[in-house]
């Protein structure tokens, strides 16, 4: 099993940047598949960006891509959203997520552990 922990969620005016970490703890990190997602009042839980084990691509929705950059470092066990050029439509809780096996990187049902979430609001 791998815990998982989010920070750096806040408040931020747009065309502004936050950057999110999500610490993992209790098993290899090197061996799941990482993605971040999110979630807005009233909708669904949105892919945005994630990758297969260490090394390998990185997938990103058309959403955020060229604004959000996806890290890893599986040495300290650390993931990073790097949110750039932020708009009040990201407003929503993020959360990063793991998978081990039989993984769809897109597929949030395919994630089995979840961290508790940290919120972001970009304001007008």
């Amino acid at each position: 099993q791998v815990q998982l922990v989010e920070s750096g969620g806040g408040l931020v005016q747009a065309g502004g940047s936050l950057r999110l970490s999500c610490a993992a703890s209790g098993s290899t990190f090197s061996n799941y598949a990482m993605g971040w997602f999110r979630q807005a009042p009233g909708k669904g839980r949105e892919f945005l960006a994630a990758s297969a084990w260490s090394g390998g691509n990185t997938y990103y929705a058309d959403s955020v891509k060229g604004r959000f950059t996806f890290s890893r470092d599986n040495a300290k066990n650390m993931m990073y959203l790097q949110m750039n050029s932020l708009k009040p439509e990201d407003t929503a809780v993020y959360y990063c997520a793991a998978c081990s096996s039989n993984c769809r990187l897109y597929d949030r049902y395919r994630y089995t552990y979840w961290g508790q979430g940290t919120q972001v609001t970009v304001s007008s």
